[in-house]
């Protein structure tokens, strides 16, 4: 399994999103579909994608807390959470109450977002270097099963996307998807998934 990745495919993956591409790549959990995530057009290439409805609200990855803040609102339960909730390290996908700047196909019919600062190397760089977050739904046709690696991402989903990370395609370990909190306006913290 490569530890480090090739810069040549990061910028290549970079440039794809630029020009409003989609990609297939390693994330902090399972692998992912991603466009920018401020590009509406690319994010209605991602539900075609997945065959799925664009009713239903896909997650952000942002390379760090400060990106975040320029997307999201966080009332102060969402800083406290923060804080508190994510000490563990484990990946956390939060629920903001509203977001700014994105996509509006992106979001959910109340206006809310998932997002998550990514803890991984490599999704955190394509963030960085594309200055904008990046949508993450997992590689998958809606209601099929998720891939927890690159080779279990089937060949409709590799066929109709614009590249594909080479980063981590030969590492075969069951990764697992975040954990989901939703902060509300009024402060009130719900756990969605453990």
């Amino acid at each position: 399994m490569k530890t480090a990745y090739d810069i040549a495919d990061l910028e290549q993956a970079v440039e794809v999103l630029r020009h409003g591409g989609v990609i297939l790549y390693p994330t902090d959990t399972v692998w992912g579909i991603g466009c920018d995530a401020t590009n509406r057009d690319a994010v209605a290439r991602v539900y075609k994608i997945k065959e799925r409805e664009d009713s239903k609200s896909m997650l952000v990855l942002v390379d760090s807390v400060a990106q975040l803040e320029e997307y999201a609102a966080m009332p102060q339960a969402a800083r406290e959470w923060r804080e508190s909730g994510c000490a563990d390290g484990r990946p956390t996908t939060v629920i903001y109450p509203a977001a700014h700047g994105l996509a509006e196909n992106l979001l959910a019919e109340d206006g809310s977002i998932g997002i998550r600062v990514s803890g991984e190397a490599f999704s955190q760089s394509l963030c960085r270097r594309l200055g904008k977050p990046i949508v993450s739904t997992s590689a998958n046709i809606s209601g099929q099963p998720t891939a927890h690696n690159y080779r279990q991402i089937s060949e409709a989903i590799r066929d109709r996307v614009d590249y594909t990370c080479r980063y981590r395609q030969d590492d075969e370990r069951e990764t697992t998807p975040s954990r989901i909190v939703k902060i509300e306006v009024n402060g009130k913290v719900t756990v969605l998934r453990a």
